[in-house]
């Protein structure tokens, strides 16, 4: 970790130094006879107190300041506002966000062009991989496991650069961390992994995962969690916080007694424990869940997500309601037809089943914002006929389904990191 005495850690100040302006050290004795000249440098000296009395108290409430490029002043403080036990991500502005690589925030040439993008369309926030699906830690961090383990693949070589970017452009930073899909932590620390009756280390398409039951892991991925927010990330992304959607875990060996009904408690403990860990760092705490669990029921036990469980514990729930995901006959789509040619319908329809499971928790302060994932790609491995280009048409027409919906929030997922401003509003 870099800088252990940064403003950063803690996450409620901005970093930015207050540089003070005109030196009144060129007075000399002989001015001090020209009665004008006292004057002058009276009221010049007046001024200057007053402008650091005015950012020192505001120092002193952890608030400092930051000029973003249009030298307007902003306060990204404001972002996390603690409202009767949910952290709400934001005073005044839907956040609208897309997916980066490690590779491309940790490259200069491809984190400015995505910022360029941000500041002439209607995107404000990016999703930075932490912890990726491979198990790396993206960037240097001051965690003894880390270290032990060697998970650390420095993809971004300034993280304190990176958050400045962003904190100057006005972007608001999500961490997005993969939790227990994690073949890295389950090769080299073999005690938290899934394994099969013999011993050996369960694999689903040659990929091992850290067992959900294994709170020693829960710790490994909360501390990479802690780390992010004093780094400055405003929200913490849970991603594969699941189980792997298999029915060849049927004979794995957990550590621990496995029934469908005990998945979905473990991952709503998890939730509850990472929230409660990170409550001190004033992050947001969100998840990415199936789409498809919002009403499947063999889904949700399967994989572990209870959709209405998860959320009475999120600040930001996020499924993933990309159309080529879908089964056929969903939503009104035709079942002779792929759900990838529906955009509108299967973002529209996923969300109002959401809402329906949503309105479920009775206190409107306890629910949590809604911020599906939708699909910037195209899906060409479904084969001729069953997918379409995903260009800017497509991309309005899943935005208008959630405004349809009545939500405001929204992610674009492209893994290759290619966006556009195609669909997307001007700022």
């Amino acid at each position: 970790m870099q800088n252990s005495n940064d403003n950063r850690a803690d996450n409620n100040n901005i970093i930015e130094n207050v540089e003070n302006g005109g030196a009144i050290s060129s007075i000399t004795a002989k001015d001090k006879s020209n009665n004008k000249k006292i004057i002058f440098v009276s009221i010049f000296v007046i001024t200057i107190v007053a402008f650091l009395f005015f950012f020192g108290t505001d120092l002193k409430n952890g608030v400092s300041r930051v000029q973003n490029s249009s030298s307007e002043t902003v306060d990204l403080s404001d972002y996390n506002v603690l409202k009767q036990g949910k952290v709400k991500p934001y005073k005044a502005e839907p956040i609208k966000g897309i997916f980066l690589t490690a590779n491309t925030a940790g490259i200069s040439s491809s984190l400015d062009a995505l910022i360029q993008l941000a500041n002439q369309t209607e995107i404000n926030a990016f999703v930075i991989d932490v912890k990726n699906d491979f198990g790396n830690v993206t960037y240097n961090m001051d965690i003894k496991q880390v270290d032990e383990i060697g998970s650390e693949y420095i993809a971004i070589k300034d993280i304190n650069k990176v958050m400045d970017k962003l904190y100057n452009n006005n972007i608001y930073p999500i961490a997005r961390i993969v939790a227990f899909k994690d073949p890295y932590l389950s090769s080299h620390k073999t005690e938290y992994a899934i394994k099969n009756k013999d011993g050996s280390l369960f694999q689903y398409k040659n990929v091992s995962w850290v067992s959900p039951y294994n709170q020693d892991a829960w710790k490994y991925i909360v501390d990479i969690a802690k780390e992010a927010a004093l780094s400055g990330f405003k929200e913490i992304q849970f991603d594969y916080i699941r189980f792997e959607a298999t029915y060849s875990l049927e004979n794995a060996d957990f550590g621990h007694e496995d029934s469908y009904e005990n998945r979905m408690k473990v991952i709503a403990d998890f939730i509850d424990y990472a929230k409660k860990e990170l409550e001190p760092y004033g992050v947001v705490v969100s998840a990415d869940v199936f789409g498809t669990i919002i009403v499947s029921e063999i889904d949700a036990k399967m994989i572990g997500q209870n959709y209405l469980e998860m959320s009475k514990n999120l600040d930001v729930i996020c499924p993933m309601v990309y159309p080529s995901h879908y089964g056929r006959g969903y939503y009104g789509v035709p079942a002779s037809k792929s759900p990838d040619l529906y955009p509108y319908e299967i973002i529209y329809g996923s969300m109002m089943d959401s809402n329906n499971v949503i309105n479920k928790i009775t206190s409107e302060n306890e629910r949590p914002v809604v911020r599906p994932w939708l699909q910037a790609f195209t899906a060409s491995y479904l084969g001729g006929g069953n997918y379409m280009t995903y260009d800017g048409k497509a991309i309005q027409a899943q935005i208008k389904a959630v405004k349809d919906a009545g939500l405001e929030e929204w992610l674009l997922w492209n893994s290759g990191n290619r966006y556009s401003k195609d669909g997307l509003s001007a700022k």
